[in-house]
């Protein structure tokens, strides 16, 4: 059988009502022995004052010199009835009472045996049974005025009254004891409840079962995370930007660190500052290019730290070639596909109304459309870029636009394959920003020339456009930068990317009203054919 847990909400109020419980039983006990000492020591100190003022009076020096027991007697009565004590006894050497509450009893010997040690002179306390019940007992030796001891004083306090004022003591603390453990348990549930509430309402194990799980995800992502507190202390770094930076070359253990002394340059402890998410900025740490986010944690309106998320930029950028790369390919056959299903329908409704004649020179008209487009691209060599090629004439001539492909001379397939994806990023880009150019214009025209000698190709592409604004010409490469709305000018960047990365270079020649002429020119190493 499975042990039943107890609520995180339950444990802290039963753990400060037991803290609480024993401390109070504690200094129960422990005040409760010190009150019955000073009760005691009070009453003992207030028997002995007593005793003492008795027998320095006159009224029991000259009685007993006198021995006059009837004045004794009648003073010894004022004072116990004054004092509120049991007795007071006065007696001469020999221990003969001269006072006594039972006046009976007056003239007859004390009773107790703890009286002895008074006729040596001695001021003591004690506990014993006489005449009447058990009392505490303080006895004080009557001097005269020639230093002789003439008697002694008893007096006498009922222990049931000290009992009863200790009981009294007692019940007070109690008292006070059940009061502070009701102020416990109201504060027990005070800090429960505010425990709960700081912990979303979360118990232990959750927060346990959480905590591993946020670990967990943390180290297996993909992207570096480095977290600061509010004082800009490194507080986390999962295992992915522990390779970055190591990558960097900097130290492996910076959890405890301070941000600015570990990485000067990763911006966190100006988030810190300002309060305010940086996204997309780029980081160079010892060469190595990131790309990264930073973002302030907010909570109850206090900036408590702050994370970054860090990415290598070289690892982004191809996969955004690859991304770019893909929907050129998908554009190109999406056109191809377009253009056959239009022939298809053209072609099933002349079969439909018998117009066989019209359907013969369709069909030769198409196949020599077709022969004709083939032609253009038939010196290129590699089957992916002439196929793609291929794709970007049906394209254009889906948007009304005339493109020539021609090349100078036989372009041989390349050594590398990730050249040809370059090729189709550059191209692609090109061709589409040259068929935007002219869909607005009456003369519809963009060319494409190609040519290859001593390891360099040559890539032209012209168009009949407005042209490019002077003052543009220098930023149309920038990341974001379009003259054609918002969420554009991703294109020619990533041309600039690719020919960059290819080691090649591209040049500009352009006139507003009379089109741009792009040329690229990059390193392309020919595929060596096997020897039989």
């Amino acid at each position: 059988m499975l042990k039943r847990k107890f609520k995180m909400r339950t444990i802290i109020i039963f753990l400060v009502c037991m803290i609480v419980l024993l401390s109070l039983l504690m200094t129960d006990i422990l005040v409760s022995r010190s009150i019955n000492d000073n009760s005691i020591r009070n009453e003992e100190e207030k028997a002995l004052m007593i005793a003492r003022i008795v027998s320095q009076s006159e009224i029991v020096q000259n009685g007993l010199k006198e021995e006059k027991a009837e004045e004794i007697q009648q003073y010894a009565n004022k004072v116990r009835q004054s004092a509120d004590v049991l007795f007071v006894v006065v007696m001469d050497m020999t221990g003969i009472r001269y006072s006594h509450p039972n006046s009976e009893l007056v003239g007859k010997s004390f009773e107790g045996g703890d009286e002895t040690l008074v006729f040596e002179r001695k001021e003591y306390s004690s506990i014993s049974e006489g005449t009447l019940k058990t009392s505490l007992r303080s006895f004080t030796p009557v001097i005269n005025e020639r230093n002789e001891q003439v008697g002694a004083v008893a007096v006498g306090i009922s222990l049931e009254n000290i009992q009863q004022t200790i009981d009294q003591n007692h019940k007070n603390i109690v008292l006070g004891s059940l009061f502070g453990l009701l102020v416990g348990l109201i504060g027990a549930l005070l800090i429960a409840n505010y425990i709960k509430k700081t912990l979303y309402g979360l118990e232990p194990p959750t927060i346990a079962k959480i905590f591993e799980e946020r670990n967990a995800m943390l180290q297996s992502v993909h992207e570096g995370i480095i977290a600061v507190d509010k004082n800009g202390r490194i507080t986390l770094v999962n295992k992915s930007a522990q390779k970055l930076f190591k990558k960097a070359g900097l130290p492996k253990e910076p959890v405890g660190m301070d941000v600015s002394t570990y990485l000067p340059t990763t911006g966190l402890d100006r988030v810190l500052k300002t309060g305010e998410s940086e996204l997309g900025a780029e980081l160079t740490i010892n060469g190595i290019s990131l790309l990264v986010n930073r973002v302030p944690l907010i909570v109850d309106n206090q900036i408590i730290g702050a994370i970054s998320t860090i990415r290598d930029k070289t690892e982004v950028k191809e996969l955004a070639k690859q991304l770019t790369g893909v929907k050129l390919y998908v554009d190109a056959l999406r056109a191809q596909s377009h253009e056959v299903k239009n022939n298809l329908h053209v072609i099933l409704g002349m079969v439909r109304i018998g117009a066989y004649e019209q359907l013969k020179t369709f069909i030769l008209q198409l196949v020599n459309h077709k022969n004709h487009e083939i032609g253009q691209v038939i010196d290129i060599k590699d089957a992916v870029l002439s196929g793609f090629l291929l794709g970007k004439l049906s394209y254009a001539r889906e948007c009304g636009v005339d493109l020539t492909i021609k090349s100078e001379n036989v372009i041989p397939k390349t050594r590398s394959s990730d050249v040809i994806h370059e090729i189709i990023t550059i191209l692609g880009n090109l061709i589409n920003n040259a068929i935007e150019a002219v869909e607005d214009r009456k003369f519809k025209k963009v060319d494409l020339q190609f040519s290859h000698y001593n390891n360099l190709l040559k890539m032209v592409v012209k168009d009949t456009g407005s042209g490019i604004k002077t003052e543009d010409v220098a930023d149309i490469f920038e990341k974001g930068f379009s003259t054609k709305g918002e969420d554009r000018g991703y294109g020619l960047a990533l041309v600039k990317t690719s020919i960059d990365h290819l080691g090649g270079n591209l040049m500009i020649d352009t006139f507003a009203g009379f089109g741009t002429t792009i040329t690229v020119e990059i390193p392309y190493e020919a595929e060596v054919d096997p020897i039989d």
